[in-house]
């Protein structure tokens, strides 16, 4: 309703409705059925054009394919789904206005945290955004969009003999992993993922589009090989890969009667094995007072003779009741995974999950870990084996700076009270945690998460890069708190974007 006063007030209306009606011609209209589920606090209709033909309203009929993540159920106001870097820039933009909101980054959709989902804010996912190219062959140089899955990367790649060791699942996506670390069955031999990364482009906060590398915005670069989220939305990865050939593939189940001797002896074992063979545990609750205990390990051999030696001893830890062992290609490994992302309907139930690095798995934490499982409050728990090449690299080369850990160990549970208390009490045992796998909300645990020295660091880039605080929802290094390691001055860390 515009009240009027006079003819020349009337023609003013008129012509305004017919601007407004020229504007927004081309733009798909809702039904009043699909409007009627708008959540409050969103500008639905000053959504850019670049967005309005893929962005996804809770009264979609695509909306339940995009709500949730593989774990994770979520309900957010609009999910946003550009396809280019300046559609990108449109969405940060959009979501600038939007501050008051939760803004979720999502890429693959596996999303175990489940920061890439929220209930009535908004979702930024950059899923299609998926192509794989080479960028210069006698380097290995490829380029990698965010929203690729590790299995369609290891396929694109295995046509020439490479690969680009990630996670343990093919179906994550390349975005969430590369920005936090990437721990695999490659990373003894040929380092975590981060380690590949030579540069990345990003959409920063204020909508700038930036590339970082070691020559151009060296900080920002530093800053994203571990806490990537806090500081844009990465639009394109450039990685030198590793030439790898056949490999030995290994899962094996076990029955153990003894869960702490297992561990005690697996960790044992991952101590004496070379840096070629790379051994994950899982296991979970008892059943009938003895545990399943199982392997998956890859030996980067094509060598049969040296696979079979490399993992007969770890067939030792109990009875083995199932083995699988093959030579095959990485890209096999990875195609084992299913697409499991935010096109899926997430699994029922809400798993709590908890992380942390193990500097080293001594009698007394093998201890304190199977009284924890022996309670069969934690349905999944994991070791991932680290050290070989993840430890070569300098602490301080990247944000990841938890390169001494001997493991990375996840534990999931339905219940977060009782989970958070039995992983806190354990404490002790721990050196930090690993983002990627963490849903603790509580804001302490970004201590865990980054070194005093390097939190400090991260604050003083994140006043630089994204002082309003726009992106806060995963793992938030607050611009606005500072304690006795953060201070004004950048200790030679360059903030122009110069080479330092």
């Amino acid at each position: 309703m515009v009240p009027v006063d006079s003819t020349d007030a009337v023609a003013h209306v008129v012509a305004l409705a017919a601007e407004v009606r020229a504007a927004y011609a081309d733009r798909p209209r809702r039904p009043l059925a699909v409007r009627a589920r708008r959540r409050p606090g969103i500008a639905y209709d000053d959504l850019p054009n670049s967005l309005v033909d893929r962005a996804v309203e809770p009264g979609d009929a695509d909306y339940r394919s995009v709500r949730s993540t593989y774990l994770r159920g979520g309900a957010p106001g609009l999910v946003l789904r550009p396809r280019t870097p300046a559609e990108v820039a449109d969405a940060v933009a959009f979501a600038r206005r939007h501050r008051h909101l939760p803004l979720g980054v999502r890429s693959g959709g596996h999303g175990i945290s489940g920061r890439s989902t929220n209930d009535g804010g908004l979702v930024i996912d950059v899923g299609a955004m998926n192509e794989v190219e080479v960028l210069d062959e006698a380097r290995r140089l490829v380029r990698i969009g965010p929203g690729a899955t590790w299995k369609q990367v290891a396929a694109a790649l295995d046509s020439r003999g490479w690969a680009l060791g990630s996670g343990d699942y093919g179906g994550v996506g390349v975005g969430g992993l590369a920005t936090a670390g990437g721990i695999g069955f490659l990373s003894r031999e040929h380092g975590l993922t981060i380690d590949h990364l030579r540069a990345v482009e990003l959409v920063l906060a204020d909508g700038r589009r930036v590339r970082a590398s070691r020559e151009e915005h060296p900080d920002l670069f530093w800053a994203v090989r571990g806490a990537g989220a806090n500081f844009g939305v990465a639009t394109a990865f450039e990685f030198e890969v590793s030439e790898v050939g056949d490999v030995g593939w290994a899962q094996l189940v076990l029955v153990v009667p003894d869960i702490e001797a297992a561990l005690q002896r697996y960790a044992e074992l991952v101590a004496a094995a070379p840096r070629d063979t790379t051994v994950f545990l899982v296991t979970g609750r008892p059943r009938q007072g003895q545990w399943v205990v199982q392997l998956y390990a890859m030996v980067d051999s094509p060598d049969p003779d040296v696979v079979v030696e490399r993992l007969t001893p770890f067939a030792g830890l109990g009875a083995v009741v199932q083995q699988e062992a093959v030579l095959t290609r990485y890209a096999s490994v990875m195609a084992q995974a299913a697409d499991v992302g935010a096109r899926r309907s997430p699994r029922p139930g809400e798993p709590v999950s908890r992380s942390a690095f193990l500097p080293a798995l001594t009698a007394g934490t093998a201890a304190d870990l199977a009284d924890l499982l022996r309670t069969g409050q934690v349905f999944f728990f994991q070791l991932r084996a680290m050290g070989g090449a993840i430890a070569d690299v300098p602490a301080d080369e990247t944000a990841f700076a938890h390169r001494s850990a001997a493991f990375q160990a996840t534990a999931m549970s339905a219940d977060r009270a009782s989970l958070d208390a039995a992983w806190d009490d354990l404490a002790k045992h721990f050196e930090g945690l690993y983002l990627s796998f963490d849903t603790d909300p509580r804001p302490e645990r970004v201590g865990d998460a980054f070194p005093p020295a390097v939190l400090a660091r991260l604050r003083r880039l994140k006043r630089a890069y994204d002082p309003e605080n726009l992106f806060r929802d995963n793992f938030n290094i607050d611009p606005g708190v500072t304690d006795a390691d953060d201070t004004d001055d950048t200790e030679g860390t360059d903030l122009t974007g110069a080479t330092a």
